[in-house]
C-alpha cells in the first residue's frame, strides 16, 4: 500500500472512531444511563468506577477487535468473567429500558398492562436461551 492510501485509511478510521465514540458518549450522557444505574444498585459513591469501567471496556473492546487476541485462559476462569460481563451488559440494558420507559409502553401496546412480570421473564428467558443457542451452535460447533 502506498503512503497516501495508508494515511487516508488511517484518517477515515480515526474520524469514524471519533464519530462513533462521540455518539456513544452522547448516548450515555443525555440519557443518564450511568447515574441511573448507580441509583438502581444503590452505589452512587462508585459512579467514577462505573464511568472508568465503561471507558476501559470500550478501549479494550476496540483493541481486541483490531488485534483478535487469543487468550490462553482456563474455562474455569472464563466462566466468572463471562458472568460478570453479562451482568454488567444486562444492568446497562435494564437501566436504558428504565430511562426510556420501554416496558410499560410495550406492555400497553401488546395489552399486557397487568402482567409486566411475565413480559420481563419472557425477555430474560429469551435472552438466556438465545445466548445458550448462540454459544452451542456458533462458538462450540
Amino acid at each position: 500500500m502506498t503512503t497516501i492510501k495508508i494515511l487516508a485509511v488511517s484518517f477515515f478510521g480515526f474520524a469514524s472512531g471519533l464519530a462513533v465514540g462521540s455518539g456513544f458518549v452522547a448516548f450515555l450522557t443525555v440519557l443518564g444511563i450511568i447515574p441511573r444505574l448507580t441509583q438502581l444498585t444503590k452505589t452512587m459513591k462508585m459512579i467514577q468506577q462505573y464511568e472508568w469501567a465503561v471507558v476501559f471496556g470500550a478501549l479494550i473492546g476496540v483493541f481486541a477487535s483490531l488485534r483478535d487476541p487469543v487468550l490462553y485462559i482456563s474455562p474455569i476462569v472464563l466462566i466468572p468473567l463471562g458472568i460478570t460481563g453479562g451482568v454488567f451488559v444486562g444492568m446497562l440494558a435494564a437501566a436504558l429500558t428504565e430511562v426510556l420507559n420501554v416496558l410499560p409502553i410495550l406492555a400497553k401496546r401488546i395489552r399486557l398492562e397487568g402482567k409486566i412480570v411475565i413480559l420481563i421473564m419472557a425477555i430474560v428467558l429469551g435472552k438466556i436461551f438465545g445466548s445458550i443457542f448462540q454459544w452451542l451452535y456458533f462458538v462450540h460447533h
